[in-house]
């Protein structure tokens, strides 16, 4: 049964059509995980020097390839994505990307936007079967922190842009989301500005934290609506002592990412 707060199912073989989708996009994202980790990145490492621009190059073939697994998902009726001005997106450079976190297809949804995505991901990955992904091209959480401060920094200055979700999980279903200073911290110490991202669009039931692989959304398909926000610049904190700077730039993070709704 769905929560309380959505519809009962009104067509269950269509629902049980994309429930079966589902289960097939999960196996065929890891199937392609394992073909581009064991063979396609490790000709290009042996190819592409320096390693940046194998990283460049590789990370653009992420993109490519996440676009087009949202292509196939939308071809099956499954998954659509609305983002505006896509072009935004491939314009981004040296910035922190902040969003709400509401599904397991959030990722794939903004590394397909972002072309020089960069990302902080759980250390759990590096023993998943992306792990050959992980260790090439992203950040590890499960370093310490000035590890990671200066695994930024550096990517930072290189173009890309930091995909974080600052709430370090995903967003709950009911309850308040907690924002973590993660994101501030990193975007003050390095001196970039903040992109916020709202993911939103139809319910993601199914894919939200501790939702039943059994489920789906009962009465249509996910619908991805992504909006970017305006800038926010940490400059405007630097005269504040760092833990108040901190706490006051996470607030306004988390106002941008989880906006009021008029009523």
């Amino acid at each position: 049964m769905p929560p309380y707060d959505l519809p009962p199912v009104q067509n269950r073989i269509v629902y049980i059509y994309r429930v079966l989708i589902k289960w097939f996009f999960f196996f065929f994202f890891g199937f392609s995980s394992i073909i581009l980790v064991v063979f396609v990145l490790p000709p290009m490492r042996l190819f592409i020097h320096p390693s940046e621009k194998f990283k460049k190059n590789a990370r653009l073939l992420v993109s490519v390839s996440f676009r087009f697994f949202i292509g196939l998902m939308h071809f099956f009726q499954a998954v659509d994505i609305e983002a505006g001005n896509r072009e935004m997106y491939r314009r981004l450079s040296s910035k922190v990307v902040v969003a709400n976190h509401p599904s397991l297809l959030d990722v794939v949804m903004l590394f397909s936007l972002i072309p020089n995505a960069d990302c902080i991901v759980a250390g759990h990955l590096n023993h998943s079967i992306v792990k050959g992904i992980v260790r090439r091209l992203y950040i590890l959480n499960s370093q310490d922190f000035d590890d990671i401060l200066k695994a930024c920094d550096e990517s930072l200055k290189y173009g890309n842009c930091i995909v974080i979700f600052p709430e370090g999980t995903r967003t709950p279903r009911n309850g308040s989301p907690v924002v973590k200073k993660g994101a501030a911290r990193i975007a003050l110490a390095c001196g970039c500005g903040i992109i916020p991202l709202h993911i939103g669009g139809t319910d993601k039931y199914g894919l939200g934290k501790k939702d039943p692989w059994t489920a789906f959304n009962p009465r249509e398909r996910y619908v991805y609506e992504i909006k970017m926000g305006t800038e926010i610049l940490p400059e405007k904190y630097k005269s504040l002592p760092k833990p108040v700077a901190v706490r006051a730039l996470t607030r306004e993070i988390a106002s941008s990412i989880f906006p009021v709704k008029n009523t």
